[in-house]
């Protein structure tokens, strides 16, 4: 790179249960979990008093009511969170326009060359992390480093509240003690064959060439090649056009009768017609996802000439889709969704997976 960048990741703590926590003083110092209280119930997010007791965002929510009895459960209110959000992004415009938003609580930032002046990146984070407080009362994390994978991982270092910046004469320091799957695009099971491979850390995983990662890991040996030498050179791109639209449903029960099975899939057919409707997007690409009980995922996808559109399209390929699928009794479905995309699209961006992000022992660094 000919000029080192300044790249910021804003990470809002807790972000929903602190706004209830905010908005309800009496949720205040109490274990509280933002989510739906069903059978079927997901944690969206978890307050740090809940996190004691090991709840988590996207842990089912009976399972986080027995691991925390006197856990409150609060139904999410997204319209209040995008407005506190929409809030924070104002705060961010008056630095740089550069904002590539991740979710409504977090945001990659460029303020290489920023609206106000400012030579640090640091400096730049202490006043947005201060203006969040002032005008929200809620605390953001921030990172600082000159890539967005060590961006990333910096905000979560001195959760919540913190502040942490990785600074390029240290960030091969940083990723030597990095374990593998705290980096993006490791999930579990690449996690798991990294370890056979005796990979467990960075500093392990800058000992594989790059011929032996790309033929283990295909296409991904290259970015995680580049990640474990701090080579990040995608740049903060504050606008995504839309790749795709879908949408799925959890049933209230495991579902394996076919006449119940091809019902719910009419029941998304309807819904995703009327999503691609509200957003006007054109696709030729049908993708159906089934979720089975025992939390094992397929998907299948059809691509057609024609613009997909209607109900009766959707129904009559999610169909054809839903026969290449096994399920019974004693593999029943427990998730059903639908999703167009574009002909020759993909709605993944290249090595930026979502994945959890944990603290890391490191030393801050003034930059």
């Amino acid at each position: 790179m000919s000029e080192l960048r300044r790249i910021i990741h804003i990470d809002m703590d807790q972000f929903y249960a602190a706004v209830e926590q905010r908005d309800r003083p009496e949720l205040r110092g109490l274990p509280v979990a933002v989510g739906h209280d069903a059978p079927r119930g997901v944690v969206a997010t978890a307050s740090y008093e809940a996190r004691r007791f090991g709840v988590h965002s996207a842990q089912a929510i009976q399972t986080a009511k027995r691991l925390c009895p006197g856990l409150v459960i609060v139904e999410p209110r997204f319209q209040a969170y995008k407005e506190v959000s929409a809030q924070i992004h104002q705060i961010f415009h008056d630095y740089t326009d550069l904002i590539e938003p991740l979710s409504l609580d977090e945001a990659f930032l460029d303020v290489t060359a920023n609206k106000r002046g400012i030579a640090l990146g640091v400096d730049i984070a202490r006043e947005i992390k201060a203006r969040i407080k002032a005008e929200t009362r809620l605390t953001a994390s921030a990172g600082v480093s000159y890539c967005k994978f060590l961006a990333k991982i910096a905000s979560d270092y001195r959760k919540p509240d913190g502040l942490c910046v990785i600074h390029p004469d240290r960030a091969l320091t940083f990723i030597d003690q990095l374990r593998v799957e705290r980096i993006w695009g490791v999930g579990q099971k690449t996690m798991e064959h990294m370890h056979r491979m005796g990979i467990f850390t960075g500093a392990d995983l800058r000992r594989a060439s790059l011929s032996h990662l790309t033929r283990e890991f295909g296409k991904m040996g290259r970015v995680f090649y580049d990640f474990d030498r701090g080579i990040d050179e995608r740049p903060v791109i504050s606008e995504w056009e839309r790749k795709s639209v879908s949408c799925e449903r959890t049933f209230a029960r495991d579902l394996s009768a076919p006449d119940e099975v091809s019902a719910e899939l009419g029941h998304a057919a309807t819904e995703l017609e009327r999503r691609l409707r509200k957003n006007g997007f054109e696709g030729r690409t049908l993708t159906l996802k089934v979720k089975y009980a025992d939390f094992q995922q397929i998907t299948r996808s059809l691509t057609q000439d024609e613009v997909l559109t209607s109900r009766s399209q959707l129904l009559e390929l999610g169909l054809r889709l839903l026969a290449l699928v096994d399920y019974s009794p004693s593999h029943p479905i427990r998730l059903l969704g639908l999703g167009v995309s574009g002909a020759h699209g993909d709605d993944e961006r290249r090595g930026e997976p979502r994945h959890e992000w944990r603290e890391l022992e490191l030393e801050f660094l003034p930059w």
